[in-house]
């Protein structure tokens, strides 16, 4: 029974991960990036690998703290804790579907020194991306005195947004101690890097019409249904 809910919160990591960095903010700035600069697509790739490792760090050590903090609860409600987990599980899910539907959607990442503003020709309500308008003045792509500005921003702007959804999968893996804890960051490490690449490598072929970019408009609902079958599914194995 521990491997099943174990594989199920595996599967529920990997998913979020991916989709995650399916979200134009985690590839389309190296991509804009990169055409600006003249980058080859294995430099772009590569500087995608490394802001997303920083991505991947600043998100790990995040859950270090929640399987810690779990760790502390777990020694004090014993049984109780797949319990509470699931019930935090299910608020989360109710949590990210009040934003689905209030228009709020997850927190967009901005490159240093760009500024978002809605409107008719924002991703918000059409297929144009904004990140064009957001990117045109910042250092990433105006700065010719070389690359490592743009590297930098890249790093700092992904590094400094860390993927907020996978923090309660961490959760619900804290009652498989530090392994769970193990395994869950190198699932999220395979699924934001392979998210990352895929998507990236996609638009620098050609593919410019990816309609993974309508995911970032309802990613908060995604993210509801997803928390919210995994807290109801560890009520199921509970009472297995």
């Amino acid at each position: 029974m521990n491997s099943a809910v174990l594989t199920t919160i595996a599967a529920t990591g990997f998913t979020v991960a991916f989709f995650h960095a399916a979200i134009p903010t985690h590839w389309l700035p190296f991509v804009l990036v990169s055409r600006a600069r003249g980058w080859s697509r294995g430099k772009t790739l590569a500087v995608s690998v490394f802001a997303g490792l920083g991505h991947v760090a600043l998100t790990s050590l995040l859950g270090l703290v929640i399987a810690w903090f779990g760790f502390q609860l777990g020694e004090r409600v014993g049984q109780l804790f797949p319990w509470i987990a699931g019930g935090i599980l299910i608020v989360i899910g109710l949590f990210y579907f009040w934003r689905q539907f209030s228009g709020r959607g997850v927190l967009h990442h901005h490159p240093p020194g760009g500024h978002h503003h809605e409107s008719a020709e924002c991703g918000h309500e059409h297929d144009h991306s904004h990140w064009d308008d957001e990117l045109k003045d910042t250092a990433l792509v105006s700065d010719r005195s070389g690359d490592w500005a743009a590297i930098t921003g890249l790093f700092t702007m992904l590094t400094l947004s860390p993927c907020e959804g996978f923090l309660p999968v961490y959760l619900s893996g804290v009652q498989f101690g530090w392994r769970g804890f193990v395994i869950l960051s190198l699932i999220l490490a395979v699924g934001t890097l392979a998210g990352m690449l895929v998507f990236t490598w996609l638009t620098l072929v050609g593919m410019e019409k990816l309609p993974v970019r309508k995911i970032e408009r309802v990613e908060a609902g995604l993210l509801g249904v997803i928390f919210t079958v995994l807290g109801l599914l560890l009520f199921v194995f509970e009472r297995a």
